[in-house]
């Protein structure tokens, strides 16, 4: 690698919640401080996520997390919100990306290079960190959203269409950081 080259991994996390935002994050992982452990973040559990983030943030030459609300995934749709936040989230980078390995099949407008790696993060460092920082950023916000919506099970459930949110939805009814196109909060509605 040489002196100009930063490779920024990028991820998201909650594109399938009823709740909350889409958050997304980019990391540039410093290749002379590696990092061990790193993974997809649905593989590791939340004390070995809990205990990477600072590991990370510490580590990497930059990292930046990214996001979409509830009203812009209703807007322009769940897909196109997570390009947007993917793009705020390398914007927001400290030091500009000269290339960018995205999580999926799906690339954002960059202005850098892009490649798109299906389970990335299983495979690139920096996209392992990316996914990292996003989810747990993500849970720690829907952890949140539990104490100002008491009984949807948000810290639980982190907004996923589970039997008890879907339950919690229909007995208790909309909150704000639902997100209106979906058809369970659609039926939810009427």
């Amino acid at each position: 690698m040489s002196e100009v080259d930063y490779i920024a991994g990028v991820d998201e996390v909650g594109r399938g919640p009823l709740a909350g935002a889409v958050v997304t994050a980019a990391v540039i992982l410093d290749p002379n401080k590696p990092i061990e452990g790193l993974n997809d973040s649905k593989k590791l559990t939340e004390k070995r996520r809990e205990q990477l983030v600072p590991i990370i943030k510490e580590r990497a030459l930059a990292w930046s997390l990214g996001r979409s609300e509830p009203e812009e995934i209703d807007r322009i749709n769940v897909l196109q919100a997570t390009l947007v936040a993917m793009k705020r989230a390398v914007e927001g980078l400290s030091i500009e990306p000269t290339h960018a390995l995205v999580d999926g099949n799906q690339a954002p407008n960059l202005s850098c290079g892009v490649t798109t790696i299906i389970k990335g993060d299983q495979s690139e460092p920096a996209i392992a960190a990316a996914s990292i920082l996003a989810k747990v950023a993500r849970d720690h916000e829907m952890e949140e959203m539990e104490q100002l919506y008491p009984g949807y099970g948000f810290a639980k459930h982190k907004g996923y269409p589970t039997k008890q949110h879907q339950q919690a939805l229909l007995e208790l009814g909309v909150t704000p950081i639902h997100r209106r196109s979906f058809k369970p909060v659609q039926a939810a509605l009427k």
